[in-house]
């Protein structure tokens, strides 16, 4: 009886995840993953609204993030242990609950930590990613990822173009509750459409899994370089986002937040980026795309450095950093989720550990810096980053090279 539960499983399994069902997984992920970002062209009319000063309004984001990195280690391995689709569900509503805390806060204390709150239940995303990982199959994972990626890229920057538009409309609170709907309307879609997966029972507990993350790794020097790397090029890409607006919001610009939102759909040059990268990748050319994507990431902050002086240049500055950023990012998920394929929930969450300590470095630095240098500030900041994510790329290849080497001799000797 269990094994032909089990043959049926693996069957459905097999079968994968259609067209349909993938973009659905890439919508819900967008969604999840935009409660994050949707604070940042809104930090002004928060600040302005709460009393809260704007050298410090920057913990709004740095707060999101930290309960994003908590999620990260003690929400997302519990995915390879449980149903995914039920946690999805729980997930979901009670995201929406804690956007409905924030779109009623009345003072700073209940803002921040019902952002805290957000952020850490906006790892749904990663459930998400490992779940249509689970489910797909081998030959058509990488496409799934790629696709699920895809909207996470156009979730994160589409969200600053519909808070700006919803916010000089209906104000900065209007758009947390916008979101809760959409959350809500998300998880009754989901629980139609995702297909039912037979759950593995595992002998290794909870704090097993917890405890196996750092582990894998501290023993797996691709995945610590991979997580480097992300720390490096998402504190860079949060140093952009979260500083932004306040130029531009200020004279001489004086743009509009719905003028501002619209920054982010140059950046849907991500989504390109995520989709060429994961098919790079598969062709076994991910460290060398990851290199020439950071040589970008550094060349786009040279652009970005015109502002003032030209807008255009910044908008190709915004198109190359979102490109080069995202191209990095799905190359890194790929070696992540190829090395351990059975532990990909809490690798994903491991790995995204990195990411969410670099934006909440970049998203508090960023403002403490612009309040002190301004733009320039801000543009030798995110450079700075950059040139290090570059630098260790560099390091990694000479130790690649130097290993082969040293093997290559070994070898000859033998």
């Amino acid at each position: 009886m269990s094994e032909n539960t089990g043959d049926a499983a693996n069957r459905g399994v097999a079968r994968g995840l259609s067209r349909a069902q993938t973009l659905l997984v890439a919508a819900a992920a967008g969604m999840s993953v935009a409660n994050i970002y949707y604070a940042q062209p809104l930090l002004d009319l928060m600040a302005n609204d709460l009393g809260i000063s704007p050298s410090s309004i920057g913990l709004v984001v740095t707060l999101t993030q930290v309960g994003y990195g908590l999620g990260l280690i003690f929400i997302v391995p519990i995915g390879d242990l449980i149903d995914r689709r039920k946690l999805i569900i729980v997930q979901g509503l009670l995201s929406a609950i804690a956007l409905v805390v924030v779109a009623t806060a009345g003072a700073k204390a209940m803002l921040l930590a019902g952002m805290g709150v957000v952020g850490l239940l906006a790892v749904l995303v990663q459930i998400l990613v490992a779940h249509a990982a689970a489910l797909a199959t081998p030959t058509q994972r990488g496409g799934v990822v790629g696709t699920v990626t895809s909207g996470v890229v156009t979730g994160i920057l589409a969200a600053r173009s519909v808070a700006g538009t919803i916010a000089d409309y209906g104000g900065w609170r209007t758009v947390y509750l916008t979101s809760a709907l959409l959350m809500i309307a998300m998880v009754g879609i989901l629980v139609k459409a995702l297909p039912r997966q037979e759950v593995e029972r595992h002998p290794e507990t909870y704090l097993d899994a917890l405890l196996s993350v750092p582990h894998t790794f501290v023993s797996e020097p691709a995945l610590l370089f991979r997580g480097v790397l992300a720390l490096l090029i998402f504190a860079s890409f949060s140093t952009f986002w979260t500083a932004l607006v306040l130029p531009l919001s200020a004279p001489p610009f004086s743009y509009s937040h719905t003028l501002i939102g619209l920054f982010g759909l140059v950046g849907l040059a991500g989504a390109i980026g995520a989709t060429c990268a994961g098919r790079l990748a598969d062709r076994g050319y991910g460290r060398w795309t990851t290199g020439i994507s950071l040589v970008f990431l550094l060349a786009s902050w040279a652009l970005i450095a015109f502002l003032p002086h030209s807008i255009l240049l910044l908008l190709m500055g915004v198109f190359l950093l979102d490109l080069a950023v995202q191209a990095v990012h799905v190359s890194n998920l790929s070696v992540v989720v190829s090395l351990h394929p059975q532990k990909s929930g809490r690798l994903i969450g491991g790995y995204m550990v990195f990411y969410s300590v670099g934006s909440a470095v970049g998203a508090i630095t960023a403002t403490a810096i612009y309040a002190r240098y301004g733009w320039p500030g801000i543009c030798v900041l995110g450079g700075a980053f950059s040139a290090v994510a570059l630098l260790v790329w560099i390091v990694s290849r000479f130790s690649t090279s130097a290993d082969r080497t040293n093997r290559l001799a070994e070898c000859t000797r033998g």
